[in-house]
């Protein structure tokens, strides 16, 4: 077969391992057959083109055992029929091409080209099955830090209400400044949580660059002249207000809650000139 119908039934072969024919060139490719003398084995095409399509393939499901094993012993008696037949073919076939592999001195790179490139498509698609990952790979999306949302003292103080077993409350009364007459709300305290809320009605708005309000705890085994320093605190609006405590000291048992005008910042040991409010735990009614 001259090179130029060579190439064309290379192309053929090609094209319908790939594409498929249409019937013109289905009849040229089976009179190119008819000729013979070609090096090319149109089966190989065939094989290379189902390699490389299994090698693309994103997921293979495994062949049941049963069909695989029927597979197999099919392949092998196939084989065992067509080696005999097989082996005189290639021994006549390459007596008869003997003169012209002497003449070009061996074996065209045409007699195995179909052949290099099925091989590469086995690598290939080795190459793809030891790569390939049986389970996917998930991207974890990175998880937002859920921010805590801050409550404000009116809800930190329900919160102590709703958990704590041992709060006790007071009712403040006016001190003994005149001008704070209408005073109103409570205090609540936990002595297990050493936390409490005081809440505001009637007490007036003070100037912090001038004056402060300051929280004094009395407890009940302990003398009124050492009592401990809730904490400051300034008013900026009237109305009810809830300002939590921040003791300095671990109070146990209050008895008294007393609040104080100080000067900016506080003080140590309050002289109780001005008393803003008080509030006094009431014990216990015991029946006779």
């Amino acid at each position: 077969m001259s090179i130029e119908r060579e190439e064309a039934r290379l192309d053929l072969l090609v094209k319908q391992a790939i594409y498929g024919l249409t019937e013109e060139e289905s009849r040229e490719l089976k009179q190119l057959d008819l000729q013979g003398g070609s090096n090319f084995d149109g089966q190989a095409f065939e094989l290379t083109a189902a390699a490389l399509s299994i090698a693309s393939l994103e997921k293979v499901d495994p062949m049941p055992q049963h069909l695989e094993a029927r597979i197999l012993l099919d392949a092998d008696r196939f084989f065992a029929e067509r080696a005999p037949s097989a082996a005189k073919t290639v021994t006549s076939s390459t007596a008869e091409r003997r003169p012209a592999a002497e003449e070009t001195g061996g074996w065209s790179l045409w007699n195995y080209f179909p052949w290099a490139v099925a091989a590469a498509a086995c690598v290939a698609l080795a190459v793809n099955v030891m790569t390939d990952d049986p389970n996917p790979t998930v991207v974890q999306q990175p998880v937002q830090p859920q921010v805590e949302q801050k409550l404000t003292p009116a809800q930190e103080r329900d919160r102590l209400l709703a958990s704590a077993r041992d709060v006790i409350k007071a009712t403040w009364a006016p001190g003994n400044v005149k001008e704070i007459d209408q005073i109103g709300g409570e205090v609540v305290w936990s002595d297990e949580k050493q936390t409490g809320y005081m809440t505001f009605k009637g007490l007036p708005a003070n100037d912090a660059s001038k004056e402060t309000y300051q929280l004094w705890i009395f407890e009940e085994n302990q003398g009124d002249k050492t009592p401990i320093d809730g904490g400051v605190f300034d008013v900026n609006e009237n109305g009810e207000v809830v300002v939590p405590i921040n003791a300095k000291l671990k109070a146990k048992n209050p008895a008294l809650f007393a609040i104080t005008i100080e000067k900016p910042g506080g003080v140590v040991v309050s002289k109780r000139e001005k008393i803003a409010a008080a509030a006094k735990i009431e014990a216990p009614k015991t029946s006779a």
